[in-house]
C-alpha cells in the first residue's frame, strides 16, 4: 500500500471557461438535486461544451447530449470534469471514442473516493488513519488533538481513496471551533462518503453524533471501533439488525491491530459503487409535532431551488427551527429569507410552548430517545458491567487527598528520570562531537574554514544535538500519559486551582503540550469554547518551559548544580507555571471579566498504549528536532561565528579580545548595560538575544561565544560545561555562581518565546496579543531576575 499526504487540486464545471469544452469525471450532491442534473444528462463520461455566461455572470449555458441546459454555479460546483485541449473535438462515446489520455484522466476522477472521517473525541478515529494510511498523526487519549484536517491517499481494490481526518467533535452544531469546521467541511466540501468512526464501548454517546450525520444525509459507513472491549465488557451487539435499522453499513473495527480495517474500505468501495442493496436513507421521527414544524418550513425551502441545491431541505429545516445562527446567516441572501425565518421562528416559539422547554434540548432528547430505541433492540448488556473496571484506576488517581500529590510525583519522576537517565547518552554524544571536532580541526590546515567547522558548526550546532536523548525522553512520559487516558484527569485534578485563576480544567493540557512545545500547544487551545479562556490560556503557554529550553536548563544544571539536580530543574517548571498563574489573575482582574465556562470534559477509560504509538511520537518529535538543528540552529550558529569572527584584527590579539573587537562584541556591548543590572556579561546578553530563533540557539551562542575560554573536561572534552566553570571576571574569580547560574535560567524561563510561537500567537489571538506577549514576558523576565539576583546577592 503506498500513501502520501495530499491536498487534491479539484476541477469543477465552473472552472471552465467559455468557449471551452470538458468531460465529466464524478456527480456531488444528494437526494433529488443529484437525481434531477444526471437525469438532465450529467453523468460520467459525457462531453459538456460552455455555451456563455448570463450578463451578471450566474447562471451559465452548457451544451450537453445536443441540448443546451444553464446551471447556477452553485450547481455546477458539484460537477468535477476533465478540461480538454482547445481544438480536441471528437464525438465522444464514453465506451470507445473518447481519446486515451482524457480516458484515463477520467477514469482515475471517477475512481478517486474522498471520505471524511468523522467521529466524536477519543474514539480512535486518527489510530484508523493511521492505520489505513501509514501516516504518524498524533494519538491521544483525551480529547482535542486533532485541531485541523489531514488529508492521507492510499489505493484499495482499483481505487484511489483520500481520508480527510476531520477534528474530533461531540455533535455539528456552533457552539466550538471543530464542529463548524466539521460542518462546513460536510456541507461545503462534498465528500462522497462520511465514515463515522464510533467508540463500540460508548455506543449511546457517540450516536448522537450520528443521528446529526443520518440528517444530513450524506452516503455514510459507521466503523465501530474499540469493539475488542465491548465483546470483553460481555455485551453483545447485533451488527447486522443495527445497520438494517439505520440504513448504512456497520463495520466492527480494532483500529489498535488492525482488524476490520480493509473490510471497512471494501464497504466504502461498494457503497461508492451503490452496490449495498440494503442501503437506504432513514428519517428519524421527531413526533408528530416537530414533524408537522419540519415540513411546513422544509416547503419553503424547497420553493427555493439554489437551497434545494446546498442542503438537504430536511436538515436545513430542522437547522433553522434550533434557531442556529450560522446556518441562518448563511441563507440570508435568498429572496425568501424573510419568510423562511418567519415560519422557523414560529415554529420554534411553538414547539418551546407545547413542551415547555428549550428546543435544542428537545430535539437532543428525541435523538437520545431514537439511540436508546435502536440500542434496545440490538444491544444485549452484560449481567456485570466490567466496563467499570476501565476506571477503577480513579478510586487512587483522583482520589480528593492523593490525586494532588501523584500528579506531582509523576511529573518528578518523569524531570528526574529526563535528566538522569538521559546523562548517559548526552555523554556518549557529547565525547563523540568533541572527538569529531578535533579530528576536522587535525584534517584541515589552520584557517577560516577550519574555524568555520569546528568553532561554528561543529561547537554551535553539536552543544545542542548532545540533548536530543532527554528530548526524546520527555516526549516518551508525555506521549505514555496521553495514551493511558491520565492526560485528562491531570486536568481534571487541576481543575479546581485553574478555576479559581479565571481558566478552564482544560487549559491543563496545552500547558503540558507546552512542555514539548509551545506551537501545538498554542494550537490546542482551539479545543476551549470560550474565547476568553481560549486567549488567557494561548498568553500564558510561554511559561511552560518547552523542550527548546531544556538544554539550557540541563546545560546550567548539570554546570553548576552538584544535588538535586532533579528538584532544581523541577522547580523552573513550578516557577513558570506559578507565573501563568499570577499572569491570569492579573489578566482576569484587568482585561478580562472574570468569568469562565463550567468544567465538561470527558474522563476517558485508562487503556495501555501501543508501544507503536509512544515510538512514533518519540521519532516524530526527533525527526522535527534533527531537522531543527539542520536549518534554524545550523544557520544560527553560522551567523553568530561569523559575527565573532569578523572584523579581522590588523595586529595580535588574544582571542578573548578578538571577540570583544568582533561585530558580535559590539552587539553584545550595546546589550550589555541591559543585561548588566542582572548580573550578566555581554556574552549572555547577546545569548539571550539570539534565543528569538529557537531557544536551543542560546546554547549554541554560548558554545561560539565562550569557545576562547575552552579547557579540558574531565572526560577529556572541551564540553561546554567545563567551559562555563572555567570562565573568570577580571579578578580572576569565577564569574559563574550558582546563584548567577540560576537567574540566567529564571530569564531563560520567562522572557519572550520563540518566533515560531509568537506567529502562533499571531495566528491564533491576533497581533495585538502577540505583541503584548513578547513585551510583557521579556518585561517580567527583567524584574523578576533583577530582584532573584540581588536579593540573593544580600542573602
Amino acid at each position: 500500500m503506498e500513501e502520501q499526504v495530499k491536498d487534491t487540486e479539484i476541477t469543477t464545471l465552473t472552472d471552465i471557461p467559455t468557449g471551452s469544452s470538458c468531460i465529466i469525471s464524478k456527480v456531488h450532491g444528494h437526494g433529488g438535486f443529484r437525481h434531477r442534473i444526471m437525469e438532465m444528462g450529467f453523468i460520467k463520461g459525457e462531453k459538456v461544451d460552455v455555451i456563455k455566461n448570463a450578463p451578471l455572470m450566474d447562471p451559465i449555458e452548457y451544451s450537453i447530449m445536443g441540448s443546451h441546459v444553464s446551471l447556477r454555479r452553485s450547481e455546477a460546483d458539484k460537477i468535477e470534469v476533465v478540461a480538454l485541449e482547445e481544438g480536441f473535438h471528437p464525438d465522444f462515446d464514453f465506451n470507445g471514442t473518447i481519446e486515451a489520455h482524457v480516458a484515463r484522466e477520467v477514469e482515475n476522477s471517477a475512481k478517486t473516493i474522498t471520505v471524511a472521517l468523522v467521529g466524536n473525541p477519543n474514539c480512535g478515529k486518527t489510530s484508523f488513519f493511521n492505520l489505513a494510511t501509514g501516516l504518524r498523526e498524533k494519538v491521544g487519549n483525551y480529547s482535542g488533538v486533532t485541531v485541523s484536517s489531514k488529508v492521507g491517499t492510499f489505493y484499495h481494490d482499483g481505487y484511489t481513496i483520500n481520508l480527510v481526518d476531520l477534528p474530533g467533535t461531540y455533535s455539528l452544531t456552533e457552539y466550538s471551533p471543530e464542529e463548524l469546521y466539521v460542518r462546513d467541511y460536510l456541507l461545503n466540501h462534498h465528500p462522497d462518503l462520511v465514515l463515522n468512526i464510533v467508540d463500540a464501548g460508548n455506543l449511546e454517546r457517540n450516536m448522537y453524533l450520528t443521528t446529526q450525520l443520518i440528517d444530513m444525509n450524506p452516503r455514510l459507513v459507521m466503523a465501530l471501533n474499540m469493539y475488542d472491549e465491548l465483546e470483553k465488557s460481555g455485551d453483545k451487539l447485533d451488527v447486522e439488525s443495527l445497520e438494517k435499522m439505520l440504513g448504512f453499513p456497520i463495520v466492527p473495527v480494532v483500529a489498535r491491530t488492525g482488524r476490520g480495517v480493509g473490510d471497512v474500505l471494501e464497504k466504502i468501495v461498494r457503497i461508492y459503487r451503490d452496490e449495498e442493496g440494503y442501503t437506504k436513507h432513514i428519517h428519524i421521527n421527531y413526533g408528530e409535532n416537530v414533524e408537522d414544524c419540519i415540513s411546513s418550513v422544509k416547503k419553503l425551502i424547497d420553493a427555493d431551488q439554489s437551497l434545494r441545491d446546498r442542503y438537504h431541505g430536511r436538515y436545513l429545516a430542522l437547522e433553522l427551527i434550533q434557531g442556529d445562527k450560522v446556518i441562518t446567516k448563511s441563507i440570508e441572501s435568498v429572496p425568501a429569507f424573510p419568510q423562511i425565518k418567519e415560519a422557523a421562528d414560529s415554529a420554534r416559539a411553538r414547539l418551546e410552548k407545547e413542551y415547555r422547554g428549550d428546543i435544542a434540548d428537545i430535539v437532543s432528547d428525541i435523538r437520545y430517545g431514537f439511540i436508546r430505541g435502536a440500542l434496545k433492540e440490538t444491544l444485549t448488556p452484560a449481567k456485570e458491567d466490567k466496563r467499570n473496571l476501565a476506571y477503577a484506576l480513579d478510586t487512587v488517581l483522583t482520589n480528593k487527598y492523593l490525586g494532588f500529590p501523584l500528579l506531582v510525583i509523576f511529573l518528578w519522576v518523569m524531570f528526574q528520570t529526563t535528566f538522569t537517565l538521559g546523562a548517559y547518552p548526552q555523554q556518549w554524544l557529547e565525547s563523540g562531537i568533541a572527538a569529531l571536532g578535533r579530528w576536522i580541526g587535525g584534517l584541515l590546515p589552520e584557517g577560516m574554514l577550519n574555524d568555520l567547522l569546528v568553532d561554528g558548526i561543529i561547537s554551535g550546532v553539536g552543544g545542542v544535538l548532545v540533548f536530543l536523548p532527554n528530548i526524546i525522553i520527555l516526549f516518551m512520559f508525555i506521549s505514555f500519559l496521553e495514551d493511558t487516558g491520565y492526560m485528562a484527569r491531570a486536568a481534571f485534578i487541576m481543575d479546581k486551582l485553574m478555576h479559581r485563576i479565571g481558566l478552564h480544567g482544560k487549559s491543563f493540557i496545552p500547558y503540558i503540550i507546552g512542555f514539548g512545545c509551545g506551537v501545538p500547544a498554542i494550537m490546542a487551545t482551539r479545543t476551549l469554547e470560550n474565547p476568553k479562556d481560549r486567549i488567557l490560556t494561548i498568553l500564558t503557554i510561554p511559561f511552560m518551559s518547552c523542550s527548546a529550553r531544556l538544554p539550557v536548563y540541563l546545560l546550567f544544571v548539570a554546570a553548576f548544580f552538584s544535588r538535586n539536580q532533579g528538584l532544581v530543574l523541577m522547580s523552573l517548571y513550578a516557577i513558570g507555571i506559578l507565573f501563568a498563574i499570577l499572569t491570569s489573575l492579573l489578566l482576569n482582574k484587568t482585561v478580562f471579566k472574570n468569568a469562565s465556562d463550567q468544567f465538561v470534559m470527558e474522563l476517558p477509560p485508562y487503556r495501555f498504549p501501543t508501544v507503536r504509538n509512544i515510538l512514533v511520537h518519540m521519532w516524530d518529535k526527533s525527526v522535527l528536532y534533527l531537522k531543527k538543528m539542520a536549518t534554524v540552529i545550523l544557520a544560527a550558529s553560522v551567523i553568530i561565528w561569523a559575527l565573532g569572527y569578523f572584523p579581522r584584527p590588523k595586529t595580535e590579539m588574544t582571542p578573548a579580545q578578538q571577540a570583544e573587537q568582533s561585530y558580535i562584541g559590539r552587539i553584545g556591548h550595546a546589550i550589555e548595560p541591559v543585561v548588566k543590572p542582572l548580573g550578566f556579561d555581554w556574552r549572555m546578553g547577546v545569548s539571550l538575544a539570539t534565543g528569538l530563533a529557537a531557544k536551543e540557539v542560546v546554547v549554541s551562542s554560548l558554545g561560539v561565544l565562550y569557545d576562547a575560554q575552552e579547557v579540558e573536561g574531565d572526560d577529556g572534552t572541551a564540553g561546554l560545561q567545563a567551559k562555563l566553570q572555567s570562565v573568570t571576571d577580571e579578578n580572576g574569580n569565577a564569574f559563574f555562581s550558582p546563584l548567577k547560574a540560576y537567574t540566567f535560567l529564571l530569564f531563560i524561563l520567562l522572557y519572550f518565546p520563540c518566533i515560531a510561537a509568537i506567529s502562533a500567537i499571531a495566528k491564533e489571538a491576533g497581533r495585538k496579543w502577540a505583541a503584548f506577549s513578547v513585551v510583557y514576558t521579556t518585561g517580567l523576565a527583567w524584574i523578576v531576575s533583577f530582584i532573584f539576583w540581588h536579593v540573593g546577592l544580600l542573602l
